[in-house]
């Protein structure tokens, strides 16, 4: 997912087109992921989530080997596409099967935990593609991911043989995707996580090529420190329960939006790279605060089709990322990439906070009834 963010550079100068233009790599599987899930979703609750996953992953091998051959940008976005498509039955699919086997008390904790390995993720796709793309070209990287995929779909497949089958009331998959939509709090949850998709994962794309054209960056530099994003992500989850227990779900939402307020804003205005490791971690530690106590209501969403729930929360995180990466990237043709980070960070406190105040009469509504 976070591959191409660092090559950008790299794919402009490959194909001869502006930094805007080749982050069409990153809009279109944006675009892909969040329509997909309305399939995948669905799909798990029928025949297992793991199952889905496992044969989702294997297909993710296809994409990343066209990717690796594409002779021409249009190649590259059409092999992002693919990727996109399939990987949408990954991560929202983990999430409801945490759903589904955890109790709600301790689901944030969980999570937590499936987000650090999310972030190892993030640190691998923002570091190691700037790593390999600076010494042996950008090729490389869809090859190792074309081999991680093929080896974990194949041991994902062997597991899921052994997994028990989806329970009746989950195969008739009630409430279905419109029924979610007809929720009044699902919309709010819903309409909050899209803005939140455009707002962060749209300035995210565009760190790297930040510190590369402001700050003379290379590649495996630019990718090594925006990689701190992620390590600042991997921070909180270590910590969730314990600031769970102290400031409850309206405090982390906040803590969450001022944090990447203030990341953000350093990192746009940073007079040297020395200020750089600190924001993106900040931002990081930030963006997993919020986002996951947004994905944590998300899985009370529908119960009794968490898979579908879980794929429209994906859905709609995603098709907003793509909204935010095209804006972004207007902003970075037309105008700088530092406005990007200082409008962004106001955007995600303000949005935080209505969170936060939405959650704190939430919990004292449960409280007096």
């Amino acid at each position: 997912m976070r591959a191409c963010d660092t090559l950008l550079p790299a794919l402009a100068d490959e194909f001869s087109v502006t930094v805007g233009q080749a982050s069409r790599v990153v809009f279109v599987f944006a675009v892909a992921y969040g329509v997909f899930q309305l399939c995948f979703g669905p799909l798990g609750d029928r025949y297992g989530k793991l199952r889905v996953i496992a044969l989702c992953a294997l297909a993710c091998v296809i994409g990343n080997g066209i990717a690796f051959v594409s002779p021409s940008l249009d190649w590259l976005v059409a092999a992002r596409i693919v990727s996109g498509a399939f990987a949408a039955g990954i991560y929202p699919m983990a999430m409801a099967w945490v759903g589904d086997n955890v109790a709600y008390g301790e689901r944030q904790v969980a999570l937590a935990r499936l987000v650090s390995a999310s972030v190892l993720g993030t640190l691998a796709g923002q570091w190691v593609s700037g790593l390999i793309a600076e010494w042996v070209g950008w090729r490389p990287m869809f090859a190792l991911l074309a081999g991680l995929f093929l080896v974990s779909g194949g041991l994902l497949l062997r597991a899921a043989r052994g997994a028990a089958p989806p329970p009746r009331a989950a195969r008739q998959g009630r409430p279905a995707l419109l029924g979610i939509l007809a929720l009044p709090a699902a919309r709010w949850l819903l309409i909050v996580t899209a803005l939140e998709g455009a707002l962060a994962f749209g300035a995210l794309a565009f760190m790297p090529s930040l510190l590369q054209r402001h700050h003379g960056a290379s590649l495996s530099l630019a990718g090594g420190l925006t990689a701190f994003y992620g390590a600042g992500g991997f921070f909180y989850s270590r910590v969730a329960g314990r600031l769970l227990r102290r400031v409850g779900e309206a405090g982390l939402a906040g803590l969450g939006g001022a944090s990447l307020c203030l990341g953000f804003l350093v990192f746009a205005y940073a007079p040297s790279l020395v200020w750089i490791p600190a924001a993106c971690a900040l931002s990081g530690f930030g963006f997993y605060c919020l986002h996951n106590t947004l994905q944590t209501n998300a899985t009370q969403m529908a119960p009794a089709a968490r898979g579908a729930a879980m794929a429209l929360f994906a859905c709609v995180l995603f098709l907003g990322q793509s909204v935010g990466v095209l804006a972004a990237a207007w902003v970075a043709d037309h105008g700088s990439d530092t406005l990007i980070f200082a409008l962004v960070g106001p955007g995600l406190l303000v949005l935080s906070l209505v969170a936060a105040r939405r959650f704190r009469a939430r919990a004292f509504k449960e409280k007096t009834t």
